[in-house]
Order: structure tokens, then sequence, then C-alpha cells
């Protein structure tokens, strides 16, 4: 829970509430122990909204932001063609910022109540298949 959902609500358009649930979402892992090393890292298979350590692990991190439940929960909106484009997007940051410990995709949602905010975070939430 947290005071940003007001100002997450205020925002004029989704670009500036992706921006405002990523900073939630980048507060919360660092209170669970993250270190948050890049955010919205463009390459040219897609975005990647965070890039964050925990331990010896790297982690890319996608944040979904909901504010209602009309549409489900927002971690459900991490679909199959979206973990396509983060793999090959956190390929392309391995090329440039090599890392010699273990990767791993998370997926954080945050959905809108009438408290504030309900934070789901999946660690390892998807695999990527090796290929040759």
């Amino acid at each position: 829970m947290s005071g940003s959902l007001p100002e997450f609500e205020r925002q004029p358009h989704r670009r500036a509430k992706g921006g405002v649930a990523e900073t939630e979402a980048a507060s919360y892992l660092e209170r669970c122990g993250f270190r948050i090393l890049a955010r919205n890292v463009v390459t040219h298979a897609g975005e990647i909204d965070l890039v964050a350590s925990e331990g010896e692990t790297l982690c890319f991190v996608e944040v979904k932001a909901r504010a209602s439940a009309r549409f489900g929960p927002a971690i459900a909106a991490i679909g199959r063609e979206k973990q396509r484009r983060l793999a090959r997007a956190a390929s392309l940051y391995l090329l440039r910022h090599p890392w010699s410990g273990p990767c791993r995709f998370d997926a954080l949602g945050l959905d809108a109540g009438p408290h504030g905010w309900t934070i789901t975070l999946v660690r390892d939430a998807f695999q990527v298949a090796a290929t040759s």
C-alpha cells in the first residue's frame, strides 16, 4: 500500500501512469532487498521496465498496474507476446552488460484498491527456452 495511488490516478496519459507505477515498483523492490540497476531500458526488441539484482541474480522486471479490477489483476496482463519481447530485450541488454550469474524474469503487478496498491511480485515468472 502506498500514497502514490492518487498520483497515478491524476496522470493524464498511460505513459505517465506507467512512470508512477514503475517508481512505486522500484521502491517496493528496494524494500524487499533488490538493488535497482536500470529503469526503462530501451532496445531494438522492446523496453525493459526495471533491471535489478537480488543477491547474485540479475532480474528483468516487467511492471503492470491496473486502476481497477475490471479486466482482471495486473499481473495477468503479461502475456506470451510480452514475455517474448522481454526475453529478446534482455538478450540485447546482456550483450551490452555481461552478467556472469543467473538471470530471471520477474513480474510485478500493482492493483489499485480502496486503501492504495496491492502489490504482487512473482519471482521467476516465466522461463525462456535456450536456443542454439
